[in-house]
């Protein structure tokens, strides 16, 4: 098993497969690094090094109690990167591992060729004056006390907004239900609770603003777990260098309901 101790003694599993232009994932609450295997796969075959990490305290890195926000989240991934000597790379970050990406991307952009951004929580989540379209604090505050009190069976029920299984006529697969499961339950529940702080009040206003590497912010418009009017068409308009592309009927999870889809998209972004 491939990993690497980052400074405080954390150990950060990963994958690191193929050769040629290094494509770098970071992945969603709560999951791992095998919530991209239809990515990684597909980039492989297309010629490019593919590299996930599980982030601190998720699947089979260290179970923290301490860093579990996003500006340690971001030293890992630099640290993680300069061990491998990932140069030019392609930051594809999902969800939380989007907030994860661009912050640093920002911080630690000269390595960075191109940032994607897939159902994002940037700039920011939560409902405020400067939010006024955002997701009420009391909603996260549930997802907290579901973790933290009845997390086997909340991260059962989760998938199917996340994958808008709860629609009418939604052709649901409990394999993928239970990957999503047995990828969260792998995970510290220390860790998972202080991750929902970060992924629903971190700004990353200042990091969109700052990276001026070419951004493709892709979004379901049917995203139940984060809404895509406060998150991808706010974040669309303050990078400098930025593509959208939004789906209708597209869920949260779309990298693996429709991954033909959203591979497709990637890779005309990114190929030469």
């Amino acid at each position: 098993m491939s990993t690497i101790t980052v400074k405080d003694g954390t150990e950060i599993y990963y994958k690191d497969w193929g050769k040629g232009q290094p494509i770098f994932f970071h992945h969603g609450w709560p999951l791992s690094g095998d919530d991209w295997d239809a990515q990684m796969l597909y980039f492989l075959d297309q010629g490019f090094r593919v590299i996930a990490h599980d982030r601190r305290g998720h699947g089979r890195s260290t179970q923290t109690y301490t860093g579990n926000e996003m500006d340690t989240y971001a030293a890992d991934v630099a640290e993680l990167t300069a061990f491998l000597d990932l140069k030019d790379a392609i930051h594809i970050g999902h969800s939380t591992g989007g907030g994860e990406a661009i912050r640093y991307a920002a911080k630690y952009g000269s390595r960075v060729a191109k940032v994607i951004l897939i159902s994002a929580v940037t700039p920011y989540m939560v409902l405020n004056d400067n939010n006024p379209d955002g997701v009420p604090i009391a909603v996260f505050d549930d997802i907290r006390f579901n973790t933290a009190n009845n997390r086997q069976q909340f991260y059962h029920d989760i998938t199917f907004p996340f994958y808008g299984y709860n629609r009418e006529g939604a052709d649901i697969k409990k394999g993928i239900q239970d990957n999503w499961w047995r990828q969260g339950m792998n995970g510290g529940i220390k860790a998972h609770y202080d991750c929902i702080k970060a992924f629903s009040e971190t700004d990353f206003t200042e990091d969109l603003k700052s990276v001026d590497k070419p951004v493709l912010i892709l979004h379901g418009e049917d995203d139940q777990i984060v809404p895509y009017v406060p998150t991808a068409l706010r974040a669309a308009k303050l990078v400098k260098n930025g593509k959208l592309i939004t789906y209708p009927g597209l869920c949260h999870g779309m990298p693996t309901t429709d991954a033909a889809t959203i591979n497709a998209d990637i890779l005309a972004f990114i190929k030469p």
